[in-house]
């Protein structure tokens, strides 16, 4: 084929490379796996671990803090002891047996519809900064201003499933008003699912009531939403601010993260298999309790997961153990059958220096293997959590698309024209004006965007810029190009006029628990 038509077919060279660099906005699909997970317990291992949980469950209990939860297993059979509660292992086995296997999560845009479960998971933004490293890439507090600046991030990023919820905490607004500025952010800026705030109980049907205007009260009966996070305070504590939330949530059936707060050698014995042991006993005591609370109400076995320094006591990530527990988390989840959350990227480094890089990968990388369903903190996590950085975020994303692309699988659907290639072209030519070559350059291998792999001359002349400020100016870019999906005009003003009479009843300097 001559160049000429070529050309004309294909509209040449300037033509792919406006394809390239065209920025893709529509999201991708739940990601389903298409690679082996890493196993490297056996089932006696496996055997061992559950055994040991329901033995812990048995002979130590766990700690409810919550005299209605306490109550509720009162009603429900188990021991309690004060506000320790014991179980019967075939109690708990018959409680978690009613999780369902997949969640199916309704988005404000039927087009951002995603699941979780059987095989398939999403990526979801980090949550939760105190601080943050805006387009200046400066350590400071954070506004609403720019909670709003994540959450459109987090909606033209393809490979971000959700906006999250607090992605940085908007330190321009009192405390006791936060979750329903937040709440609002979440639904305003992104047609993507969401997470909802469990900060107390009241908080937590504050967020449902705001989930109920916007999608219908019926509607949250038989479709989930949003996602609430419960932590449980380890070893062997739930707290009464947590499992009120827990309520508000599971009586909606709206799903819940069961979720351990481990610090490995610190509030777990210092040894992996044993800290998995316990933390799977916190985890399978918490999703019992959703079934308490409503049989058949989605939840998804949950943790946090880090390991303490023993020369510091400081929280580590990217370490070894960490990637093997993520392993074992996972065969444990699949073997009663129910959904898993994990963390991803998360760091310590103070800025997106190299070990930022190297932990979120090795992270991301032990993620993806493990088979983790809901991957939380997937996008902008630094400092242990305490910065949410801007740069780093749009590098995260591009990471979980390129992570997405490798955990889908090898493509098969291409195999016979490919082949067909190879005896069009022959010994000693070349593939680039082929057919086929023209028809899949796009999709064949990923191309980062925010990878420089131009020769050190080229990227000399385009400014020298290391990987922080091509992201920052990335960001930047993203921003003014944002086009807001805009929520229904009623529902909008129904949003803003319970916000409004919410915050005229709560106390600007109110108390988490104090009745109002």
């Amino acid at each position: 084929m001559a160049n000429t038509e070529l050309k004309t077919r294909r509209g040449g060279r300037s033509a792919r490379k406006a394809v390239r660099n065209a920025r893709p906005t529509s999201m991708l699909p739940t990601l389903k796996h298409g690679l082996p997970y890493t196993e490297p317990m056996s089932e006696e291992q496996i055997h061992k671990i559950d055994d040991a949980s329901m033995a812990i469950l048995e002979e130590v209990g766990v700690v409810f803090r919550d005299p209605i939860a306490l109550q509720d297993w009162k009603k429900a059979g188990a021991k309690v002891d004060g506000e320790r509660v014991r179980f019967d292992r075939e109690h708990i086995r018959e409680l978690i047996s009613s999780i369902p296997s997949q969640i199916d999560y309704f988005a404000r845009n039927p087009d951002n519809n995603v699941a979780v479960g059987d095989g398939k998971s999403i990526f979801v933004p980090m949550t939760g900064a105190p601080f943050m490293r805006g387009l200046d890439n400066e350590r400071r507090l954070p506004m609403l201003k720019d909670l709003g600046d994540f959450h459109k991030l987090a909606h033209m990023s393809p490979a971000l499933h959700s906006s999250a919820h607090h992605i940085v905490e908007p330190m321009d607004h009192p405390v006791a008003w936060r979750h329903l500025r937040i709440t609002y952010s979440s639904m305003k800026h992104s047609d993507k699912i969401f997470m909802g705030m469990t900060t107390s109980g009241k908080n937590a049907e504050d967020v449902m009531k705001m989930c109920e205007i916007l999608f219908g009260k019926e509607f949250l009966e038989d479709h989930a939403v949003t996602t609430g996070n419960i932590n449980g305070n380890s070893p062997l504590v739930w707290d009464e601010t947590m499992l009120g939330a827990m309520r508000s949530f599971v009586k909606r059936r709206q799903p819940v993260l069961c979720s351990p707060f481990v610090l490995g050698g610190a509030n777990t014995p210092a040894s992996t298999a044993p800290a998995v042991a316990q933390l799977n006993a916190e985890a399978l005591s918490g999703l019992a309790y959703t079934q308490v609370i409503r049989k058949g109400a989605p939840a998804i076995y949950g943790h946090y997961l880090s390991t303490v320094s023993m020369a510091s006591g400081a929280p580590m990530a990217g370490t070894p153990e960490i990637s093997l527990m993520n392993f074992m988390i996972g065969q444990m989840a699949r073997f009663y059958d129910v959904p898993w959350r994990t963390s991803n990227t998360l760091g310590g480094a103070k800025t997106y220096d190299a070990q930022a890089g190297y932990e979120s990968a090795t992270t991301m990388m032990a993620v993806l293997m493990a088979g983790a369903n809901y991957i939380w903190h997937s996008a902008g996590w630094n400092e242990a959590g305490m910065h949410c950085s801007m740069a780093k975020f749009v590098v995260d994303a591009e990471q979980c698309a390129m992570g997405h692309r490798m955990a889908s699988g090898v493509r098969w659907d291409d195999f016979d024209e490919a082949l067909a290639a190879v005896r069009d072209v022959g010994p000693g030519g070349h593939y680039l004006g082929h057919d086929h070559t023209q028809a899949n350059f796009q999709r064949a291998f990923f191309m980062p965007k925010l990878f420089d792999n131009n020769s050190i001359e080229q990227w000399e002349a385009d400014g020298a810029k290391e990987i922080t400020q091509r992201a920052l100016e990335m960001a930047e870019s993203m921003l003014k190009e944002y086009e807001e999906p805009k929520l229904d005009d009623a529902k909008n003003e129904e949003l803003l006029a319970f916000i409004e009479k919410r915050e005229s009843e709560i106390p600007e300097n109110g108390g988490l628990n104090e009745d109002y």
